[in-house]
């Protein structure tokens, strides 16, 4: 523990302690090169000034005097340059063409990867869409619960007309009880306590009202004593003592 050093990191290899004689480069930054070359050499300022170039060349070595001239007719030295530079560009665009290649590649399988997630979320939300309308559908809709609210009202206002109608026939029949108490206590020649005369100011037995003070129980009942009083005054034998056999 004390003989490691302190910026070492476990996650991370050592580096070999030996000398490498390959040359160490990084792939990428290699690669970005020979596309920013790819990528000049495929556009119009690239063949604008190779033609002025090849011009300039053929010119120089045909109008200036021999001993000045560099490259002779049939300009060996310019194929040569040509060539080489040719040699040169054609690897440097296949190294690009297979970076971007590569580059599609990836894009390619991710382009595919997110189509697979995209459908997998469209199958989910089709799937959780289906399930809420099926929901949906077992629930009530506004149309239902208008229709419903509308039957229970008329059932409350059938409740209440029937019980009112009740109300008013118990109504009808206490007021109808009430009238008929007064004619049932005439007819049997009773009267309610608060109608009744009281003791004292009661006629006695023996004395008899005016007529016109009367009611009709009165007078029914006045004409039965009479009726049997002179039923007593028939029964009677005719000249005979008023008495009855003790009296004889």
């Amino acid at each position: 523990m004390r003989g490691r050093q302190r910026g070492a990191r476990l996650d991370q290899p050592r580096p070999s302690r030996r000398a490498s004689l390959r040359p160490a480069y990084e792939p990428d930054a290699f690669g970005r090169i020979a596309e920013r070359v790819a990528r000049f050499i495929g556009t119009a300022r690239y063949l604008v000034a190779q033609s002025i170039v090849i011009v300039v060349w053929v010119a120089y070595n045909v109008f200036v005097p021999g001993s000045a001239r560099f490259d002779e007719f049939p300009f060996i030295f310019l194929t040569l340059v040509l060539s080489l530079q040719a040699a040169y560009a054609a690897p440097l665009i296949l190294l690009a063409q297979n970076r971007q290649d590569d580059r599609d590649r990836a894009n390619l399988a991710q382009d595919r990867e997110q189509s697979v997630r995209t459908r997998d979320d469209t199958e989910y939300l089709a799937r959780e869409l289906a399930a809420v309308r099926i929901t949906i559908g077992e629930l009530a809709t506004r149309d239902f619960l208008r229709s419903e609210l509308r039957a229970l009202l008329a059932e409350l206002d059938a409740a209440d007309r029937d019980r009112d109608r009740d109300r008013r026939d118990r109504r009808r029949r206490r007021e109808g009880d009430r009238r008929d108490r007064p004619d049932r206590a005439v007819t049997t020649g009773r009267l309610p306590a608060e109608k009744r005369a009281p003791a004292a100011e009661r006629a006695p037995v023996g004395e008899r009202a005016p007529a016109e003070t009367r009611g009709p129980a009165a007078e029914r009942a006045a004409a039965g004593e009479r009726g049997r009083d002179s039923d007593q005054d028939g029964a009677r034998p005719a000249g005979g003592p008023p008495g009855g056999p003790e009296e004889r």
